[in-house]
């Protein structure tokens, strides 16, 4: 595909507030460079000095990059995606929501029926609709038990982006989102979600939390909240792969999906050129989960 504008690769940053963290980070940053991944553990002064001079951190506080790593705009990633699908010979079908999956007397894929009225004679059907995942699933008489598991993404806007890769602060997390914006998450934020707190009050203290670590962060505007549930199944795993009972029904539901969509995606659609299930998928089958 090359790398155009979805790419990013300018490592990743993480550091901890408190001891106890700390020693945890510097344990798995061990790990890894004991796996040959490339890990670097700097100074607050040195990433300043070397990698992001807008941060706002200790002197001496442990930081570990990561300079293998990068971030991936989502948007631009699945527009080229869709484009190149589209020159190969698929058909889109946006704003169209699927409200029914039809299935023969022996229980294998029919067709699909659409919400603007047409319907799709179809042998096979990849369910990856995440956090609505379930509702397909009941479409072919199936539950697929999803967990509930709320984030908020707030979306600064600047006039200069200041910082150039992505970074696990204590209490956030920012990275690029292009030219012209920065994206924001806090765990501990998640955590207020239920808790009656209103969007913009959820993006404010989001915002806060970002303008303690780069103070440049202040003078951008809050251009986008979204709350939205993860799309994680009930046991915490993806389930990828076919469902006997179904045949021609196929699921790919997962959290993580920019990272993972790549690997599910070739996986998958092996499955179902091949009828083989690869390694791999051993342990994400959709059959464990059983009314």
């Amino acid at each position: 595909m090359g790398p155009d504008s979805w790419w990013y690769p300018n490592g990743h940053l993480r550091w901890a507030a408190d001891p106890t963290a700390e020693r945890q980070l510097l344990k798995a940053a061990e790990l890894l460079a004991g796996w040959n991944y490339r890990v670097e553990v700097c100074t607050g002064a040195e990433v300043r000095r070397r990698l992001e001079p807008a941060l706002t951190m200790s002197d001496d506080i442990p930081v570990v990059f990561y300079p293998d790593e990068a971030w991936v705009h989502g948007r631009h990633l699945v527009s080229r995606l869709v484009d190149k699908a589209v020159a190969s010979g698929a058909e889109h079908r946006f704003g169209t929501t699927v409200r029914d999956i039809s299935t023969g007397v022996d229980g294998s894929i029919r067709s699909v029926a659409l919400s603007d009225g047409s319907c799709l004679d179809v042998s096979s059907v990849v369910n990856a609709a995440g956090p609505d995942a379930a509702d397909v699933a009941e479409l072919v008489s199936r539950q697929l038990p999803m967990r509930r598991e709320p984030g908020v993404v707030t979306r600064i806007g600047c006039a200069q982006v200041p910082v150039r890769r992505a970074m696990h602060a204590p209490h956030i997390e920012i990275r690029p989102d292009g030219n012209s914006s920065v994206v924001l998450h806090s765990r501990e934020i998640d955590g207020l979600i239920d808790t009656g707190e209103d969007p913009s009050g959820l993006a404010r203290l989001l915002h806060e939390s970002a303008r303690q670590v780069v103070p440049d962060l202040g003078s951008g505007r809050i251009a986008q909240t979204r709350v939205a549930n993860r799309p994680i199944p009930a046991d915490g795993f993806p389930s990828v792969g076919a469902v006997p009972s179904v045949p021609g029904y196929y699921e790919a539901v997962s959290h993580s999906g920019i990272t993972l969509g790549p690997v599910i995606g070739r996986l998958l659609a092996s499955e179902i050129l091949s009828g083989e299930r690869d390694e791999m998928l051993a342990d994400f089958p959709p059959e464990r989960f059983t009314p």
